[in-house]
């Protein structure tokens, strides 16, 4: 059996790791980027893969599908901490759905809808009464959390009604957030130029090697094409980045 508050403190605990407090909204990406134990890919994966996690003793890899809104990117990347700080197994491929399969996968979903969502904006949100679809989608702002995984939360926690939920889920998610004057990256999927990108380990060892001569100018090129960081080469703006 699921036991939702060890998830909770579980997410927590590792929001404390990363020197997170637990109550605020988390730059998930910059936060596991910046562990230079994690290599994070950002791939194109088609519609039936969230993401996937592989680890060792020697490399940890979390890659998420960047075809998918912000929003589900950011509960995946929650989704894959779960099973690297979390899960025995040694690799795991994760569907689209939330709160289904195995035991292991909803304790994840659990997992990620707390650490990107603390409890004490939910109780916030269940003592100011009467919850309309545009509470949720300010809520969804705050958060950085996908329209989906917000409205199932809620349901869970008895904060919207089964109607409410089943109502909500077809709502013009889009229109209301640009009605209420929010950016709608949220629900949208990366940009094209953003699909594939690479951060965290892969890219610092990379660099580490070049400084101490490990690797050629031309092998640390190639490093970064195959990681899709043309950016670290030529620089952002086309021209080349010297020493």
């Amino acid at each position: 059996m699921i036991d939702r508050m060890e998830l909770s403190d579980k997410a927590m605990l590792l929001r404390a790791k990363y020197g997170e407090d637990a109550v605020s909204p988390v730059d998930i990406f910059a936060m596991v980027g910046s562990n230079d134990s994690i290599t994070v890919a950002f791939y194109a994966m088609g519609n039936n893969i969230s993401g996937m996690c592989q680890k060792s003793e020697l490399i940890n890899i979390i890659a998420i599908n960047s075809s998918m809104t912000l929003g589900r990117q950011r509960f995946s990347m929650a989704h894959e901490l779960y099973h690297l700080e979390y899960d025995d197994n040694m690799k795991s491929i994760c569907g689209v759905r939330i709160g289904v399969g195995s035991e292991i996968e909803r304790s994840a979903d659990i997992f990620a809808s707390y650490f990107i969502m603390p409890s004490v904006a939910v109780q916030k949100v269940r003592q100011g009464g009467t919850v309309s679809v545009e509470d949720v989608i300010r809520l969804e702002q705050i958060y950085g959390m996908s329209h989906q995984a917000m409205l199932i939360r809620l349901k869970e926690e008895k904060v919207i009604s089964d109607s409410q939920y089943k109502e909500w889920q077809s709502k013009p998610v889009i229109r209301i957030a640009k009605s209420l004057g929010y950016d709608t990256k949220l629900y949208q999927p990366s940009p094209e130029s953003e699909r594939y990108r690479t951060l965290g380990r892969y890219i610092a060892q990379a660099n580490l090697a070049l400084e101490r001569g490990l690797i050629s100018d031309g092998k640390y090129e190639e490093l970064m094409i195959d990681a899709h960081r043309p950016d670290l080469i030529y620089g952002d703006d086309g021209g080349y980045i010297n020493d």
